[in-house]
């Protein structure tokens, strides 16, 4: 999900002065893109929940069930919590410019790799190994009747491939955020950096905004296939940009020696790292863990299968949507400032830091039950209207949750904490993409029992949170 960046005070202290503004302003370059990689990986995600309705036709698709795209998902998710632990400490070994393009060029691949799926020396190779694993599977004791195996063995090819694209895809853009912030960190002083990674994170709803109009007119000009190339194009585009732009300020030569003094005024902070193991003991990391894996779910149902509910309810095709979800994201945006803007207006009368973020947390929550009243929208825009206001509280929820890390954590485990959480988000997301697709397949797509459950996790997120972290007391780590 997207990072939710606000301008507290307690996660940016004031750089000190360093005379006059530096002559050149390079780092903005480097800023714009970030910007660039964080659309194109939004973009990526978002084209499979927008072919959904394709891929599942028989004849221009894959014939992929509700239950197949769901365990599809569920891979993407798998890959993308294992990704979360790996590339933090793969980007610090080897550097932002080139962890961020052996990133990049992963996730890239692997998109364009779907395209491979429907060539029959693909296919058949993928089908006849998911037949011997299903026919070796079956020699166990009690597995010869299982209709799970019976299940395996009839996976078409092309299903497979599309999960074991998936999970590279999930693989590589787990390292997007990790070295956009490390990015961040190498070329702005703290004083900006809440500013320029609020700018490059805008990226997730301009690449979910751009992605029905791209992929709409490649579908309907070229054929589901090009979509993905589509965005691998813009991809090489960026890696080239990257490698050639990219060094740290020291070695540019486009950075003036004002700008480098301003880049590096900040003093050294100490940089002892705290290991996972010591944080778990702690019940606020566990209200931070468990209001992501409830929480986080509902905003990856809304990335992926938001398309087909268009679809499903009202008919529409990829060229239509683009205007129901273009407002959707846009009121997305607006629900992300307004997020840090209440609890910060809430703390200025005098509140305390615990009950002006649980009070701004139980009204966001709020705001998002009304979804589970969308069977009865008659029409389109009053669905939009539902899902707007949901999507909008969900990105304000979502602001506080990851602020909730910082307001219980000291600074330098605070990237652990979040990353902790992110990976149960992921975990949790196999599972319950899971339960959507059997729940959408048992009951022929009706969505309405999915939106009862999105529109209530909320409120067991904050009551769950409130009882684990009572006054969100600071943990003491050492």
């Amino acid at each position: 999900m997207p990072l939710q960046i606000l301008n507290q005070p307690e996660l940016i202290e004031a750089s000190p002065a360093v005379g006059a503004a530096p002559a050149s302003r390079f780092r903005w370059v480097i800023c714009g893109l970030l910007f660039y990689a964080t659309t194109l990986n939004y973009m990526d995600r978002q084209v499979l929940g927008l072919l959904k309705p394709t891929l599942q036709d028989t004849v221009h698709g894959i014939g992929m069930t509700e239950v197949q795209f769901a365990g599809i998902v569920s891979v993407f998710s798998a890959a993308y919590a294992l990704g979360l632990l790996l590339a933090g400490s793969f980007i610090d070994r080897v550097g932002t410019r080139i962890g961020y393009a052996v990133a990049l060029s992963i996730w890239t691949v692997a998109s364009m790799s779907h395209t491979l799926v429907r060539y029959a020396s693909v296919a058949g190779p993928l089908h006849a190994t998911a037949v011997a694993l299903a026919h070796l599977l079956s020699r166990l004791p009690g597995m010869s009747s299982s209709s799970s195996l019976d299940s395996l063995a009839h996976l078409s090819g092309a299903v497979i491939g599309f999960g074991v694209a998936r999970f590279f895809l999930g693989l590589g853009e787990a390292g997007n955020f990790p070295a956009a912030i490390k990015a961040v960190a190498e070329w702005f002083p703290k004083s900006e950096r809440a500013f320029a990674t609020g700018i490059f994170n805008s990226g997730t709803n301009i690449g979910a905004t751009l992605a029905p109009f791209t992929v709409g007119f490649l579908l309907y000009k070229l054929g589901w296939q090009y979509a993905f190339l589509g965005t691998g194009t813009f991809a090489i585009v960026w890696l080239v940009l990257w490698l050639t732009v990219y060094r740290t300020p020291q070695q540019h030569r486009r950075v003036s020696a004002s700008e480098l003094a301003y880049i590096n005024s900040d003093p050294p902070q100490p940089t002892t790292r705290v290991s996972w193991a010591r944080l778990f003991p702690h019940r606020q990391t566990w209200a931070f863990l468990v209001g992501k894996a409830i929480t986080d779910p509902v905003w990856w149902f809304y990335l992926y299968w938001l398309p087909g509910f268009l679809n499903a309810r009202f008919g529409l095709t990829i060229m239509k949507m683009g205007l129901p979800l273009l407002v959707i994201y846009n009121v997305c945006t607006i629900g992300s400032i307004l997020g840090g803007w209440l609890p910060a207006r809430f703390i200025q009368l005098g509140w305390t830091v615990n009950r002006a973020r649980k009070t701004a947390m139980l009204l966001y929550a709020l705001c998002i039950v009304p979804i589970v009243f969308i069977g009865h929208a008659h029409t389109l825009w009053q669905a939009v209207g539902l899902i707007s206001l949901a999507t909008a509280a969900h990105q304000a929820w979502s602001a506080n949750l990851f602020t909730l890390a910082s307001d219980m954590f000291p600074r330098r485990v605070v990237a652990s904490v979040v990353g902790i959480g992110a990976c149960a988000g992921s975990v949790s997301m196999m599972f319950v993409g899971l339960l959507i697709g059997l729940v959408l397949q048992i009951t022929h797509e009706n969505y309405t029992p999915v939106f009862l459950l999105a529109g209530s996790a909320y409120l067991l997120a904050i009551l769950i949170i409130h009882l684990l972290a009572p006054k969100l007391a600071v943990v003491d780590i050492d």
